[in-house]
């Protein structure tokens, strides 16, 4: 195939696009995308199995969202509602606030509407300091609420790379079974609720920041009991729970909120990438409390832009109708048995896939190849192998492959991805990716 334009596109955005917003791990580029699909310039296609990081998670070009959009875009009022309102960004926060399980009645709750997970979680640690009149938050260690802010400094995965934490944010180990920081997996759960019941007992902590599925620290599935344990723990304490769904929520996980999988109702829910159907939308959904006050504190002109509203709007129908979910649930499924049965077979890199996790379409596959710096070569080596091949996949922590397709993706383009990568994995176990290859990539 020729690579010619594509190869064009990727050095002139080399030379104009801004280095502290590029995360790369291969040269892509594309000019168009439909469902499950992205194609270069030059038309070969690839299946995508990130969609965006989850941002296209109901697909590129998905109708009923183009259809909203367009219809938005021609006559909108406004683009704000900082200093006014507009129907789809009332309806939008009406049905949020429908969507959301919440121990608190509608009047007593509030949306903020906001351009991406980082400010969602940037108001929602703000708003919970301010009802509450304590300064510290808990978050977990590799956790990732945001790439600025306060949202970025109690990001476990930013800290961890040398950004400053915030000045009141303690962090406690994410209980992970596989790789148990206790050394045991039995303990690992209950060394965690303990430690957090000893910090939330000093009665200075305004909410616990959670993930329900910890995404860009590894695809980590915490043990069953988690969730619920911390809410145990907030009610007992009187501090808020702040589940960040941005990444997991929407029916990615099978279920229409990740949360749904350990059986509680949060006090505070961030949502943000697939919401927007690809436009910047994110959402705080929280008591009044939390989201009414400071007046005017969390001031941004284009939040509730009408035209990114109406693309939420019909993310939401999608929801609500159910299929993207029950298709999340079965093609999740369909990839993790997949990718085990290679692992349980005997081609050359089948050895080296360490644990396939996730729940529905987030799935993790953790592959160790030596030493940890080894195993991240390993990885990058794999997903480059995998985009000259013809699949789109990014690596988390180092050496876990996340793989989040659209939540339309068929079983067929599935199984022709797991072809794909599976052979990515062969060849990069044979040597066929230099280590001279991956250098230009800085990736995280």
């Amino acid at each position: 195939m020729s690579t010619t334009d594509a190869a064009r596109l990727a050095a002139r955005d080399e030379s104009v696009i801004a280095g502290v917003q590029r995360l790369r791990f291969f040269p892509l580029v594309a000019e168009a995308g439909r469902g499950s699909v992205l194609v270069e310039p030059g038309g070969r296609e690839l299946i995508d199995l990130s969609a965006s990081w989850t941002a296209s998670g109901f697909g590129h070009g998905e109708a009923s969202i183009a259809a909203a959009i367009a219809h938005a875009a021609i006559a909108p009022p406004g683009s704000s509602v900082l200093s006014g309102s507009h129907p789809d960004a009332v309806a939008l926060a009406e049905e949020l606030l429908d969507l959301i399980p919440s121990r608190l009645g509608a009047a007593d709750r509030r949306v903020y509407l906001g351009h991406a997970g980082t400010d969602a979680n940037d108001v929602a640690i703000r708003g919970c300091r301010a009802a509450t009149g304590r300064p510290r938050i808990l978050a977990f260690e590799n956790g990732y609420h945001g790439g600025l802010g306060t949202a970025q400094r109690v990001s476990g995965v930013h800290v961890s790379a040398g950004v400053a934490a915030d000045a009141a944010v303690t962090f406690l180990p994410y209980p992970d079974p596989h790789r148990p920081h206790t050394g045991d997996p039995s303990t690992v759960l209950g060394d965690v609720l303990d430690r957090s019941d000893r910090e939330l007992a000093r009665g200075e902590t305004a909410a616990v920041i959670v993930e329900p599925l910890q995404s860009d620290g590894g695809l980590i599935v915490p043990p069953k009991g988690f969730l619920a344990g911390l809410r145990a723990l907030c009610d007992r304490h009187g501090t808020l729970l702040v589940v960040d769904e941005v990444k997991v929520g929407l029916g990615r996980t099978g279920r229409t909120h990740a949360f749904e999988h350990d059986g509680v109702v949060p006090d505070v829910v961030t949502l943000g990438k697939a919401l927007g159907g690809g436009l910047p939308l994110s959402a705080t959904i929280g008591p009044a409390d939390v989201l009414d006050h400071p007046v005017a504190s969390a001031l941004m002109t284009t939040t509730g832009n009408p035209i990114s509203c109406a693309a939420g709007r019909a993310v939401l129908r999608l929801v609500r109708e159910g299929e993207a979910t029950a298709n999340a649930a079965q093609r999740g499924a369909q990839l993790a048995a997949l990718l085990s049965d290679y692992a349980r077979s005997r081609r050359p890199g089948a050895g080296l896939i360490d644990n396939v996790r996730g729940w529905g379409l987030s799935v993790g596959v953790e592959l160790v190849s030596g030493d940890r710096a080894d195993s991240d070569a390993f990885t990058a080596k794999t997903v480059y192998r995998a985009w000259q091949l013809g699949v789109v996949a990014y690596p988390v922590r180092g050496n876990v492959i996340e793989l989040t397709p659209p939540l339309s993706i068929s079983a067929d383009s599935i199984e022709r991805a797991v072809a794909i990568l599976t052979t990515a994995i062969d060849d990069a176990a044979q040597g066929v990716v230099s280590d001279d290859e991956i250098a230009p990539y800085q990736g995280w």
